[in-house]
């Protein structure tokens, strides 16, 4: 979506700036193949996603007797037989939330695992219906799955997390996301007084080279979303929305 509002405004500019037309096309032209040939993509990525986030993982001691698994929606799509599945990146989350559960289980006497995601997108389930069978089917039982499926965004995640949480119940909290996610995740899940251990599920990268990809324009579009959040939060902050 951000790509697309500004592809608008450099064809706004084309249509409105007669005398630079060819360096609005140009300039355009540019900005977009850095971006699919990964070059500029890079960069936006290191940013999002920091070295010291990209590789955060828990550590064993970090498994408390009472341990709570955030698990965070990250969107739902339509396979091409009209079966509604978690997307790509937060099937890896799935994947690491029941990693984390059976690590949990083997020296935590409570291991629960939150699913945070409502309906954003419309669909036909909420995020944290729609991954609960997958959940299961990882072997996490479903007396340890806690569902909150009334999030719409990353703030709604950390706020209506905090408001079913036990006051002092869990020992210990860990928030799973993909890497490019975690870092305004963490400041939401601060701004409500929780402090989660960071479990990165995937990190994206893109492919530089000459030819475009579609892959690197995705992933500049999700690291452009969350600059733009992280920004948003600040802001946010400083005016005392938050």
């Amino acid at each position: 979506m951000i790509l697309f509002i500004l592809l608008l405004l450099f064809f706004a500019a084309f249509l409105l700036i007669r005398r630079a037309r060819v360096l609005i096309a140009v300039a355009a032209a540019a900005l977009f193949w850095l971006l699919a040939t990964g070059w500029l993509t890079a960069p936006l990525l290191a940013i999002a996603q920091p070295p010291a986030v990209a590789s955060a993982d828990v550590p064993p001691d970090a498994f408390a007797a009472r341990t709570a698994i955030i698990l965070l929606g990250g969107g739902t799509a339509y396979t091409s037989d009209g079966t509604l599945v978690p997307k790509g990146d937060a099937r890896d989350s799935i994947a690491k939330a029941a990693a984390l559960h059976a690590q949990c289980k083997r020296v935590a006497t409570v291991c629960d695992v939150i699913i945070s995601g409502g309906n954003p997108q419309h669909h036909a389930a909420t995020e944290a219906d729609n991954y609960l069978p997958w959940l299961l089917r990882d072997q996490v039982p479903r007396a340890d799955i806690i569902l909150e499926n009334r999030s719409l965004n990353t703030y709604e995640n950390a706020r209506n997390v905090a408001a079913i949480l036990p006051h002092g119940y869990y020992g210990s909290l860990i928030l799973v996301t993909p890497a490019y996610h975690m870092p305004r995740s963490l400041l939401d899940f601060h701004r409500f007084g929780m402090m989660p251990h960071a479990a990165v599920s995937a990190t994206r990268h893109a492919q530089r080279g000459l030819l475009p990809r579609y892959r690197n324009l995705f992933s500049a579009e999700l690291a452009l979303h969350e600059l733009i959040g992280l920004a948003q939060f600040h802001v946010y902050s400083a005016l005392g929305w938050f």
